[in-house]
């Protein structure tokens, strides 16, 4: 049994106390590091909370996730300050108002230290002692989660929320489990004789997760102590995958800016000589980190940077990496919420043509705005060239086109009922035969003649005309 008291004796970790003195002989059952402002529903009692303080703005935070750290009766809190400010006055005094015990972690001391140290402390078992041997030994997530799946006598997978078997073999359950993980009202979650454990959070957001899916019952403090380390792999990883980003940040400036130095930055990724295709990505509320983070996982060995609320990435050129990317976001769907997610690709391009691909990714992008639904992934070698040039003509300057071509049938339509503009883009549609709109219409040819004779003389133009039929088959693609 660990207690509180006995992580303040640990000289390594330099813990220090604020508040709780009369409390440290609650229980250590398990570690859990979070910036969400209200972590209760990940809480099971008895954690040792920490926290950088992410989630903290003002009093009314601070009272927000004490409260819910005493609801769910964890062990303590330790937070972490930072180099410009102390633990905040309110903070504290919230901490002593509900009883949760309050502890400093050192600027310099990371989470993942004490996380490991934590952890290490409460396995007393063999069984737990050669998993962390097996993480000391840097063997890898692999190897971590094959022991894992021989300690806990059932197999076992490490997910992305996009569906990416990230460890594991074949789990042809992969999308329904997920979709399971996203849509849980609390978690852990046994269904369809499998146990769904969060492995980690990124900013926040059960979306950006790892999921840990052990096959059948098993005891829950068994498979948290497993997803925690595998938590430390996926650390690690992201750790290793921030250092290979360091080059996407100034090679998307290169590709956006038409910089000269642009050879020498994709020289330096090890992309000088490949067929590329630059991704642009925005969700509806801003959250570049979660666009980030979608990319991430749908293309893993892309090169992804967030440029303000907009994220580019730069791959190697593939046909699969539309369908690559369309797949990731139709699994992830489910737990967006309110959210969309918006993803324009190019077409695969050579160096030269990189900044082209960029605009190109952009306007696709924009062209996904106008469309339905909570995520939409636009390709360029999918759209036409008219909609990709409509897409990057600002909506105020469409609407005003789609006025001055068409205002009088509009005009027409809303005082008489009728619907011209509908016929006029049918008959367009057909290329102008009389023949293929009236039966597409269901009306005789004669009456097709007439509204679209009545089209005519309320536009001033003549539908024969190649020309008046492109300039009005655009004003109608960008209403």
């Amino acid at each position: 049994m660990l207690l509180l008291r006995t992580l303040l004796q640990m000289p390594e970790l330099r813990l220090s106390l604020h508040t709780g003195e009369d409390q440290l002989d609650r229980t250590v059952t398990r570690v859990y590091g979070t910036e969400l402002p209200d972590p209760s529903r990940y809480l099971s009692g008895g954690e040792l909370v920490l926290s950088g303080l992410l989630w903290h703005h003002g009093p009314q935070d601070s009272e927000t996730f004490v409260r819910s750290l005493a609801a769910a009766r964890v062990a303590g809190l330790a937070a972490s300050e930072t180099e410009n400010r102390a633990l905040p006055d309110d903070l504290v005094d919230a901490c002593v108002r509900h009883h949760v015990p309050l502890l400093e972690v050192p600027v310099d001391l990371s989470f993942a230290t004490i996380t490991e140290r934590v952890s290490m402390e409460l396995v007393g078992l063999s069984r737990h002692r050669r998993l962390l041997n097996v993480v000391a030994e840097g063997s890898g997530l692999p190897a971590l989660l094959l022991a894992g799946s021989h300690e806990l006598g059932a197999s076992c997978w490490v997910l992305s929320t996009t569906g990416r078997v990230v460890a594991g073999g074949e789990l042809r359950e992969r999308v329904a489990l997920v979709k399971e993980f996203l849509q849980a009202d609390r978690l852990p979650k046994t269904v369809r004789g499998m146990t769904l454990v969060p492995v980690s959070e990124r900013g926040g957001n059960r979306l950006t997760s790892w999921i840990l899916v052990v096959g059948g019952s098993v005891q829950p403090e068994a498979a948290a102590e497993l997803a925690s380390l595998v938590g430390l792999e996926r650390l690690r990883e992201a750790q290793g995958r921030q250092i290979e980003n360091r080059t996407a940040a100034p090679l998307v400036s290169a590709v956006l800016s038409g910089s000269a130095d642009l050879e020498s930055r994709l020289a330096a990724a090890g992309l000088e000589s490949a067929q590329l295709r630059v991704i642009s990505a925005v969700t509806s509320d801003q959250r570049a980190e979660l666009a980030a983070a979608v990319l991430e996982e749908a293309l893993p060995q892309a090169l992804v940077t967030p440029v303000g609320d907009t994220v580019y990435a730069v791959a190697k050129a593939g046909d699969s990496v539309p369908d690559d990317v369309r797949e990731a976001m139709r699994v992830m769907e489910p737990g967006l919420g309110s959210s969309r997610v918006l993803v324009g690709i190019s077409s695969p391009v050579t160096s030269r043509g990189l900044r082209g691909a960029a605009e190109e990714a952009t306007h696709a992008r924009q062209l996904g705005e106008r469309r339905g639904g909570r995520t939409c992934v636009v390709a360029g070698e999918e759209i036409a060239l008219h909609q990709l040039l409509l897409a990057g003509v600002p909506e105020e300057l469409r609407a005003s086109l789609r006025r001055r071509l068409l205002g009088p049938v509009l005009d027409y339509d809303a005082e008489h009922g009728s619907d011209l503009v509908g016929t006029l883009r049918v008959f367009l549609d057909c290329s102008g035969s009389w023949t293929a709109a009236a039966g597409k219409l269901h009306v005789h040819v004669n009456t097709l003649r007439y509204r679209v004779g009545r089209v005519e003389d309320l536009l001033g133009t003549d539908l024969a005309e190649f020309e008046a039929r492109v300039d009005l088959f655009l004003a109608l693609q960008a209403g």
